[in-house]
């Protein structure tokens, strides 16, 4: 799954690290979560979604699962 996570870090003078301090998880998550190794959860979505005040659809790109249907 495509995130624009990497490109709202990048805006926000962010890393990897504040941006997991920030939803409770690690680094390694967000680094999984960036390169398509992990899909995030619902609740990590949304946690992530809402730290860049914005929806879960602005910040991940769900085209792949729409295909697949």
């Amino acid at each position: 799954m495509k995130t624009e996570i990497p490109r709202l870090r990048k805006e926000r003078k962010l890393s990897q690290g504040e941006l997991a301090e920030a939803v409770g998880v690690t680094r390694q998550t967000i680094t999984s979560v960036e390169t398509g190794k992990y899909v995030a959860s619902l609740q990590l979505a949304y946690k992530i979604s809402h730290f860049f005040n914005l929806s879960i659809e602005d910040v991940f790109d769900f085209s792949d699962l729409e295909e697949t249907q």
